[in-house]
């Protein structure tokens, strides 16, 4: 029985996808649920897997445009699966040599009896040591997670999905502290030749390119700056660390600070959280923070859903989430689409200050940078400061200077005094005078 492999739907507005390429060649055994190629639409690169193990038939070269539904190639169920060395233990030998081998394995299997049967007592005991909820369960079938009692340490209760997101955030952040080794072999070195190197631009980079080209043509685009002292930041991370990490089994980063302040400072100036949609200024209710996020295939930005409601450990538990999916391709359509604000941070890459690009149809981006101990005048006196330059690029066609330099300034004031956050951007001590 041949199946047809079909391109999958990659959403509702997306009517042509690229087949970026095979993952297994022509006539190959695949088996069920096997990925066995990728697919690039323009907003992120999906998988397609095996529905049903057999011979596959290859009908759709790589790099061919195409459309959801469309055939690409074919399974035979029916095939038979290669031969293997199980077969060849089938075949019959000489007699003396089955009695030396049964001798063997029978002198190896009292060898290794003992030590097999402890290793598979104590691994059904940690299986039957916890349980996944129906939540927890999805979440690890989306990531891909195999074997996540490798990660987790059972104490006898259920894991749920917050369980979950706290071992991938300490994976995450475990990671991202990590700076590659440096190659000796890798140094700069010409060879004086004239060659060139020739790479084909994938679907979702030609996507973003014309995204970011109709944004500088139809937008009002215009980026206003200011500098944050990291100071009050820096101090309750490193005297709140440990409690935080015992609790939440993940370290306090800068990006929940921030996304946490935009979600104070937006009810001040709501305008920042707006779009342009048929000649009418749309001020959602909500708060969708966009994390631009840089990954092998190129820039993704996975959307914070209602971020207004998350403390910082649950805005820290989500951006690790969604980082790693973006990084392994496991994203959805559905994570990428929408959001009403977003966020990069080009000083994880050494950057100084830069002027971001707005994601449409959103109106403002938010962009963070490297931090670098300064000298500042505080009180009429000179002193080193970790300081931070913050950019906000905004559609000046629905956000006056007023509001994008009243926001930014708002963002930095719950920055260098975070106890406002508790008090929607306000000053506490007005707060408790009720003014």
């Amino acid at each position: 029985m041949l199946i047809d492999i079909r391109v999958p739907s990659a959403g509702e507005s997306i009517t042509q996808v690229e087949l970026a390429r095979w993952l297994v060649e022509d006539g190959t055994y695949v088996e069920k649920d096997q990925e066995i190629a990728e697919i690039d639409s323009d907003k992120a690169t999906l998988t397609i897997s095996a529905e049903q193990a057999g011979k596959i038939k290859i009908t759709v070269e790589e790099g061919t445009t195409t459309e959801p539904g469309k055939i690409i190639g074919q399974i035979d169920t029916e095939a038979m699966a290669p031969e293997g060395a199980a077969e060849a233990e089938e075949q019959p030998s000489p007699s003396a040599k089955a009695q030396d081998k049964e001798a063997t394995a029978e002198k190896e299997a009292t060898a290794t009896e003992k030590p097999a049967k402890e290793k598979t007592e104590q691994k059904e005991a940690s299986a039957a040591a916890f349980t996944f909820s129906p939540q927890a369960q999805k979440l690890l079938d989306e990531l891909g997670i195999q074997n996540p009692e490798d990660n987790l340490r059972p104490d006898g209760r259920r894991i749920t999905r917050k369980d979950i997101l706290t071992a991938i955030a300490h994976e995450y952040h475990k990671k991202s502290g990590q700076k590659p080794a440096a190659d000796p072999t890798a140094a700069t070195s010409w060879s004086g030749g004239r060659g060139e190197e020739r790479q084909k631009m994938s679907t979702l980079r030609k996507k973003v390119a014309e995204r970011l080209v109709a944004v500088k043509n139809q937008t009002a685009m215009l980026t206003t700056f200011n500098e944050v002292d990291m100071s009050a930041v820096m101090e309750l991370r490193k005297k709140y660390q440990k409690n935080f990490q015992e609790k939440y089994g993940v370290k306090v980063g800068l990006m929940s600070f921030f996304a946490r302040a935009i979600t104070e400072a937006i009810p001040h100036f709501p305008q920042v959280n707006g779009r342009i949609e048929d000649n009418n200024i749309v001020i959602p209710g909500y708060v969708d923070v966009g994390i631009a996020v840089s990954t092998p295939k190129g820039l993704m930005v996975p959307v914070i859903r209602n971020a207004e409601s998350l403390s910082v450990p649950e805005l820290e538990l989500k951006i690790a989430e969604l980082a790693l999916k973006a990084r392994n391709n496991k994203i959805s359509i559905e994570e990428l689409t929408g959001g009403t604000i977003s966020i990069t941070n080009g000083g994880v890459f050494g950057s100084m200050l830069s002027t971001p690009i707005i994601n449409p149809p959103q109106a403002a981006i938010l962009g963070m940078h490297n931090i670098v101990e300064r000298p500042v005048a505080v009180n009429g006196r000179v002193e080193i400061r970790p300081i931070m330059y913050l950019a906000l690029s905004y559609d000046h066609r629905i956000i006056d200077g007023k509001e994008s330099v009243g926001f930014l300034v708002k963002v930095k004031e719950m920055i260098e005094n975070p106890e406002r956050m508790l008090f929607g951007g306000n000053d506490p001590l007005a707060a408790l005078l009720g003014i």
